[in-house]
């Protein structure tokens, strides 16, 4: 979700490379993209751009890699096709890093306990919902599920962490038509993280509401335990909570989205939480 975020890099892309500049790397992120790319070339290749080289102490730092084949998948419907194919290179991305190799990774700049904590800061400050009787419904079944101790229990992951993209932003997510494959791009906020986050990250991020994707699909696509579904469940009401309370009239993100997306989320929390 990362409450501000903006544009952070500009892009040269050519006919077999991109070269990506960053506009700013508080958040380490030329050392996050590349320290992923690196790791995904030898245990997963082919699920990423392929890493060229970089200048990670240059000013502005710089990570050149390979152009992959197909179109974002943000602002499409989503077919059952795609879905499944985004759940097998979630299940590999998840998978094929060894988990000592993960354990070594520095965190994700956005996380579950950062989640939890601006959820509720964001909660506590009774954002303006302008009108709409579903969007104050909503906010008071989300602050009552904030006020048990449900979101505590997100914060600490009893499972082996994985390598996680920390943006479930559908513009990450590239169709290939020939190879019917899906393939994952912008690894500039990447880290260690919680699977269960991640996934809920991918179902509930606000550039769904720009397309469709069928959420439930995906999930069945994947072979969660009952531990990690309980975990993704909590986790998609925890972000569509988020979100919704950025929204209102004088939310940070009221404007980028089209008019009646307040109202959209509101029914959309009211649904997780039931």
């Amino acid at each position: 979700m990362t409450i501000g975020q903006s544009t952070t890099h500009d892009l040269d892309i050519g006919d077999d490379i991109v070269i990506k500049r960053y506009r700013s790397w508080d958040r380490r992120e030329p050392h996050r993209e590349w320290a992923a790319l690196t790791l995904l070339a030898e245990h997963a290749p082919g699920l990423a751009p392929a890493p060229v080289r970089a200048d990670l102490d240059t000013d502005p730092p710089t990570v050149v890699m390979s152009r992959l084949p197909g179109r974002v998948l943000r602002g499409e419907h989503v077919s059952a096709e795609q879905a499944s194919a985004m759940a097998a290179a979630l299940t590999r991305l998840h998978q094929a890093i060894p988990t000592p190799v993960v354990e070594a990774v520095e965190p994700a700049a956005w996380g579950a306990a950062a989640a939890v904590t601006e959820v509720r800061t964001w909660a506590d400050k009774q954002p303006n919902l302008g009108d709409t009787p579903a969007a104050h419904q909503a906010y008071r079944a989300g602050a009552a599920w904030l006020a048990t101790t449900a979101p505590d229990k997100l914060t600490t992951d009893p499972l082996p962490p994985v390598l996680g993209l920390s943006d479930g932003n559908h513009a990450n997510y590239l169709w290939d038509d020939h190879d019917r494959q899906v393939r994952i791009i912008d690894w500039e906020d990447s880290g260690r993280s919680d699977r269960a986050f991640e996934l809920a990250e991918v179902c509930e991020h606000i550039s769904r509401v720009d397309g469709t994707l069928d959420a439930e699909h995906l999930l069945a696509a994947m072979e969660l335990t009952r531990q990690e579904r309980e975990r993704v469940r909590d986790f998609r009401r925890l972000l569509a909570l988020g979100w919704f309370l950025m929204l209102g009239p004088d939310g940070p993100f009221a404007a980028r989205n089209p008019a009646g997306t307040l109202e959209r989320q509101a029914q959309r929390v009211l649904h997780l939480l039931t």
